[in-house]
C-alpha cells in the first residue's frame, strides 16, 4: 500500500513539472524569436535616406523609419522620434501611417540646410502595440545636397498637362497602330494624320482655342525648366550607364542615351528631375525585346517628375523606353516601337509617331 501511494504521488507531479518546462521555453522563444510575437522588443529594419546618404534634396526631404512590428501610435511622436544639425534640433511633423509600422518626419518645406549633415534618432520611447520599447535608441545620419528642385517649373504644364502629344506646324503624323492616353493637339497648324489607325483616350484639338492655349502653357513651363538654376557638374554627351537622384541637370550641347539611364528617388520620394539640354536630344535604337536606350525610375521616382526642356529637336530612338515630359523647342520624333511614359510636346515644330505607346502620367 505504501508503495502504490508514493507513486500516486510522484506521477502528477513528474507531469506537472513537465507541462511547466514546456510553458517556459515556450516563453522564452517568443521574445527571442519570431518578430511578431508579444514578448519580443520591436526594432527598425530600414530607414530613408539610408545611412549614410550623401544626395538627400535639402528643400524636400523627407525622413522614415519602419519597424519589425505595429507600433503604439501614442509613442510615435516628436519626441521619440527626432532630427539634429550642427544648430541644433530641427522643427518637424511626426506621423505613423495606417498599418502602424512605417513613421514619417517631416520638416517644413526648404528648411533643411544644403550640404549639411543631420542625424534622425528613434529613441527607447517608441513602444509596440505590447508595451516593449526598442531595446536602444536607433541612430543613422544623411548629408543633404546642393539646393534641388522642390517642384515642378513653378507654374507646371497648365493645360498642355492633359496632352500627350502637342504640335505646331506643319503637323502630327502617325504611322501604324500608335495608342496615345490622353488628348493630341497641334496650332497654329491644323494638321493630324495617321489616326486611325492611330488611337488616342483623349479629344483631338486640331488648331483650335484648346491647342492654342496648350501651346502658351507650354511656352511658359519651357521657359521655367530653362531657368533653374543648374549646379556643376555639366552633363556629359551620353549619359547611359548612370544613376541620378533628383535635381536640376545642364548639358551645353547634344544630349544622347545609350543603355539604361535610372533615375533614383529614394533619397527624395517627391523629388523632381529637369533635364536642361542646349541642342538635340537622342536616344539609341535598338530592336524589339532588345531596346538600346532605357530610361528607368527606381526608389519611388515618378514620371510625372521628370522634365526634359530640349533646345531644339528630340528623337528618341527604335524601341527606346523612355520617361518624362519633353518640351522641345522644334520638333519630336518617336522611333517605330518606342515607348514613352511621359508627353511628346513640340513649341515650334511636328511630332511624328510611328507604332508608339505613349502613356499620360498624373499632372504633378
Amino acid at each position: 500500500m505504501r508503495k502504490l501511494k508514493v507513486c500516486r504521488i510522484w506521477i502528477p507531479t513528474f507531469l506537472l513539472t513537465v507541462v511547466m518546462a514546456g510553458c517556459c521555453g515556450s516563453g522564452n522563444n517568443a521574445g527571442t524569436g519570431n518578430p511578431g510575437d508579444p514578448l519580443t522588443p520591436p526594432t527598425v529594419t530600414t530607414v530613408t535616406p539610408p545611412n549614410g546618404s550623401s544626395v538627400v534634396c535639402p528643400n524636400i526631404a523627407i525622413i522614415t523609419a519602419t519597424f519589425s512590428k505595429a507600433m503604439n501610435p501614442a509613442t510615435i511622436n516628436t519626441t521619440t522620434f527626432t532630427l539634429s544639425g550642427p544648430s541644433g534640433s530641427v522643427s518637424g511633423t511626426v506621423a505613423l501611417d495606417p498599418t502602424n509600422l512605417i513613421a514619417t518626419f517631416t520638416p517644413p518645406a526648404a528648411s533643411l540646410t544644403p550640404s549639411t549633415t543631420f542625424t534622425a534618432t528613434i529613441t527607447t520611447g517608441a513602444h509596440d502595440q505590447y508595451g516593449n520599447s526598442l531595446a536602444a535608441n536607433y541612430v543613422w545620419t544623411f548629408t543633404t545636397s546642393v539646393q534641388c528642385v522642390a517642384l515642378p517649373p513653378p507654374s507646371g504644364l497648365g493645360t498642355a498637362c492633359s496632352f500627350g502629344i502637342l504640335g505646331a506646324t506643319p503637323s502630327v503624323t502617325n504611322t501604324g497602330n500608335s495608342n496615345v492616353t490622353g488628348e493630341v493637339g497641334i496650332w497654329p497648324a491644323a494638321s493630324i494624320t495617321g489616326f486611325p489607325p492611330g488611337t488616342a483616350t483623349g479629344a483631338f484639338h486640331a488648331g483650335d482655342a484648346t491647342a492654342q492655349t496648350a501651346q502658351g502653357d507650354l511656352t511658359t513651363a519651357y521657359n521655367n525648366a530653362a531657368g533653374l538654376p543648374a549646379p556643376p557638374p555639366v552633363l556629359t554627351a551620353d549619359i547611359g550607364g548612370q544613376t541620378l537622384p533628383p535635381g536640376v541637370y545642364s548639358a551645353t550641347s547634344t544630349l544622347g542615351i545609350t543603355g539604361t539611364l535610372t533615375l533614383d528617388g529614394s533619397t527624395s520620394p517627391n523629388g523632381v528631375w529637369v533635364f536642361q539640354v542646349g541642342s538635340a536630344l537622342t536616344t539609341a535604337a535598338g530592336g524589339s525585346g532588345t531596346p538600346a536606350s532605357v530610361v528607368s525610375l527606381i526608389g519611388g521616382a515618378q514620371a510625372h517628375n521628370v522634365f526634359w526642356q530640349i533646345g531644339s529637336s528630340a528623337t528618341l530612338g527604335t524601341y527606346s523606353v523612355f520617361q518624362g515630359t519633353i518640351m522641345a523647342k522644334a520638333s519630336i520624333t518617336l522611333g517605330t516601337g518606342a515607348t514613352l511614359n511621359g508627353r511628346a510636346l513640340a513649341e515650334t515644330g511636328a511630332v511624328t509617331l510611328n507604332d508608339n505607346a505613349v502613356t499620360v502620367p498624373s499632372c504633378p
